[in-house]
């Protein structure tokens, strides 16, 4: 595949977003983000990292996350060293069991040393402690919805992504991979049927469009089913159907016949019927990272998890490619959960910390409106209402097993490109294999896994 039409994808967050319909603005940033040139992609590769940022990003993991306070005691003129992580941790424990004083104690020790604009580790302790605070006083499901409901325009989500993109090779990974293994369905298929739970914004397709329209003898008809959660308010499907309708302007614009059918409700509700499946047509199930935010059986008895994979067995498809946040924070003892969460987002924190200056203001827009809220939701929310949910590779593994899929093979071909592709980025950024899991990480650390499934 040429490299040139995979270079971007699409977020899986889910942040609210308005889009601006008949904005020029918004197209160029389209254009430029989903469709760019190389010339005009990532002005920081490796060669190209300024000698200050890699002098911080040595610092930093000298430092070993500890954080030193400049302004000497009145005990001693020596430099006072705080160990941010050991005091979340401490006071994570004081929170789950209620220990408010001391709660409060930890809480303004961190607040002296975070912040939104520090390293790497100041900024996890900032974003941390706004979660353990909302815990602290009940109110992590009013900040988790808030944070939800704050109206994002398109544009700045898109400058804010590029802004992820270039930093870390997670979702373009990902994406090749998915998109690799869906187009070598698409090369005998009059038409291809791809089934996409978690579509969003649909920035995982112009790419694969673009691809697509340059197959030997014409495109194939392309229909796409775009699963999205219910939103809030009088229009559950607006973003849903929105994102068809950017979708069928780069169709037309790439000469690929298309079809749109746009789902709105909760996963586990989908029938069969729904999906509108027809005789003749290749099927793709695709999901991007976004199963995590389905209930498991420790909140619910017949749990969506499973529901979703039976109805996907059900629909028989040619190919379902998942892709995974590979995380145990998801277990329903708080203090466990805690410290899985704050293994993961250190190393999301330090990646993007080694990586980009720290005042760029997308970067500080990104850890606010997607880290941010995503662990207001992991530390503060419980029960139904804590939807972020990762489960680790081999957790998956077992699932897919159980609900009576097969794994395909990794194609060599495909690990030896993205291997190459990682090159550009940060030495400490990974991609290895497990089994028939593609595995990507930050400094060993597993941080999301792709793999594809035929029923049995």
């Amino acid at each position: 595949r040429e490299d040139t039409e995979f270079e971007n994808e699409r977020s899986n967050k889910q942040s609210a977003v308005y889009f601006d319909d008949i904005d020029t603005e918004l197209a160029e940033m389209f254009d430029k983000i989903l469709l760019c040139d190389p010339k005009d992609r990532r002005p920081d590769s490796k060669k190209e990292v300024s000698e200050s940022l890699e002098q911080n990003r040595q610092t930093h993991a000298a430092n070993g996350g500890k954080v030193h306070n400049k302004k000497p005691t009145t005990t001693s003129n020596k430099t006072e060293v705080v160990d941010l992580r050991t005091l979340l941790i401490l006071c994570a424990q004081a929170v789950s069991s209620d220990d408010r004083r001391t709660a409060n104690d930890y809480l303004k020790q961190i607040r002296q040393h975070a912040s939104p604009f520090g390293d790497g580790s100041q900024r996890l302790a900032h974003c941390l402690a706004n979660a353990l605070e909302a815990r602290l006083g009940g109110t992590g499901s009013q900040v988790y919805t808030a944070l939800g409901s704050k109206r994002t325009s398109a544009v700045d989500i898109l400058k804010a992504y590029q802004v992820y993109l270039s930093a870390c090779p997670f979702q373009k990974m990902a994406t090749i991979f998915a998109n690799h293994m869906m187009l070598d369905l698409a090369e005998k298929a009059t038409t291809l049927h791809i089934i996409d739970f978690g579509i969003l914004y649909g920035f995982q397709w112009p790419p694969f469009i673009s691809r697509l329209s340059k197959r030997r003898g014409g495109p194939p008809k392309l229909r796409i089913t775009g699963i999205e959660l219910p939103q809030r308010g009088f229009r559950p499907a607006e973003r849903v159907q929105e994102t068809g309708r950017h979708l069928a302007k780069f169709c037309e614009r790439f000469g690929v016949p298309f079809e749109y059918n746009a789902i709105a409700q909760k996963w586990d509700t989908i029938k069969i019927g729904d999906l509108k499946i027809r005789n003749g047509e290749s099927i793709a199930v695709n999901t991007m990272f976004r199963f995590k935010n389905l209930l498991d059986e420790t909140v619910v008895l017949n749990n969506p998890r499973d529901s979703v994979l039976n109805l996907i067995r059900k629909i028989r498809p040619h190919l379902f490619v998942q892709a995974i946040v590979n995380g145990s924070f998801s277990a329903p003892f708080f203090v466990t959960r805690f410290r899985e969460a704050l293994f993961h987002y250190s190393a999301m924190f330090d990646a993007f910390d080694s990586t980009l200056e720290r005042d760029n203001q997308m970067r500080l827009m990104f850890e606010k409106e997607f880290f941010g809220r995503e662990a207001i939701n992991v530390i503060a929310c419980e029960g139904t209402e804590r939807v972020e949910r990762p489960e680790t590779y081999k957790q998956w593994q077992i699932r897919n097993m159980r609900a009576r899929f097969k794994q395909l093979p990794l194609d060599p071909a495909l690990m030896k490109k993205l291997r190459s592709k990682l090159e550009k980025y940060h030495d400490d950024f990974v991609v290895d294999e497990d089994g028939h899991w593609m595995l990507q990480g930050w400094k060993g650390r597993i941080l999301y896994a792709s793999s594809c499934w035929v029923p049995t």
